[in-house]
């Protein structure tokens, strides 16, 4: 539908670039040739380049070729099959570069509607597949044969977070190294930089693959992708959840316990910020392990104990000052 809607007008837009520039190079050329006065044919020649300079420059912006002898021919049909799926795969996954788009009202419309349907269908797909990838990585958990031995120190969902990300990056190099065989003027960084830009829905447009005969390939390569990088992001952010809860659990039980020692310290003690730094500094333990657990709050809430008692012993120690105010009114 979309090629049917946006091709003939590409055509018609870029037959009328190519009659311009045409007829400006014509009349550029019989300027030249023609003209027999010596007077003024420095700004003759440069009024008229100008104008055939200005043609030149809005046919190859429109995507044509400037070559004159192949007749200023269109490098690749942007409205092809092949791009038309191309298009329609980057408005449901909103990524959207930007190198194609509709401008006739019909197509424009036509592509409104497409995308308030087409998107929440395209992006449950998305969510479907990351949740079976997500499956798939916890089933690799359990049944890995020997975790390294740094898994201890950082954690387990840490560890799969880090292996998560990493396989991400291999992903995206297996796409920049497949798009260096078909882009000859991209380099490896070019090709990774526009698969992450893509698979995190960015698409700025400024690379964008011109070849279309691995555009289906490329679409297939992009929704795998996005759902890669949705699971990916969903498993770090649920780390940093579990890594929040953690710290609010061990701040809950020690919060009445430090309000009620800062209001017995005095009013010079922040107790509020002194419960942040000890959360914050807090040394890691296992949450699987309910006895080390209690143990650990325990331990924690003896130090702030202490901490609380040197404070208010050093308040008490300072001298007390009695402030005098006098205040004079002329009334």
């Amino acid at each position: 539908i979309f090629r049917h809607l946006e091709r003939p007008a590409e055509v018609a837009r870029l037959t009328q670039l190519k009659d311009v520039v045409k007829t400006q190079r014509e009349r550029f050329m019989s300027t030249i040739l023609n003209n027999t006065e010596v007077n003024n044919l420095n700004e003759l020649l440069s009024f008229e380049l100008a104008k055939y300079e200005a043609a030149v420059q809005q046919a190859a912006e429109g995507g044509l070729l400037i070559v004159a002898d192949k007749d200023f021919p269109e490098p690749y049909e942007r409205w092809s099959i092949l791009q038309a799926v191309f298009f329609s795969s980057t408005v449901l996954t909103t990524i959207g570069y930007g190198n194609i788009v509709p401008v006739t009202t019909s197509g424009r419309v036509f592509c409104i509607c497409f995308a308030l349907i087409g998107i929440p269908f395209t992006l449950t797909v998305i969510a479907d597949w990351g949740r079976l990838f997500a499956s798939a990585v916890s089933v690799f958990g359990k049944h890995m044969p020997t975790k390294p031995k740094f898994t201890n120190f950082i954690g387990k969902t840490w560890f799969y977070a880090i292996l998560a990300v990493g396989f991400l990056g291999v992903y995206l190099a297996a796409g920049a190294g497949l798009l260096l065989l078909w882009e000859d003027d991209w380099t490896f960084f070019d090709g990774f930089y526009f698969c992450f830009i893509t698979m995190t829905t960015i698409g700025f447009g400024d690379l964008v693959p011109k070849k279309p005969n691995y555009m289906l390939l490329c679409t297939l390569y992009i929704l795998i992708g996005l759902a890669l990088t949705s699971t990916i992001i969903e498993l770090v952010r649920r780390q940093y959840a579990t890594s929040w809860a953690k710290l609010q659990e061990l701040s809950g039980p020690m919060a009445e316990t430090l309000r009620r020692l800062g209001e017995t310290a005095g009013t010079g003690l922040d107790y509020t910020t002194l419960q942040k730094v000890l959360t914050v500094s807090m040394p890691k333990w296992n949450s699987n392990k309910k006895s080390e657990h209690n143990s650990d709050i325990a331990a924690l809430e003896a130090i702030t104990n202490a901490i609380l008692k040197e404070v208010k012993e050093a308040q008490n120690s300072k001298p007390k000052v009695l402030q005098i105010v006098i205040y004079e009114s002329s009334v």
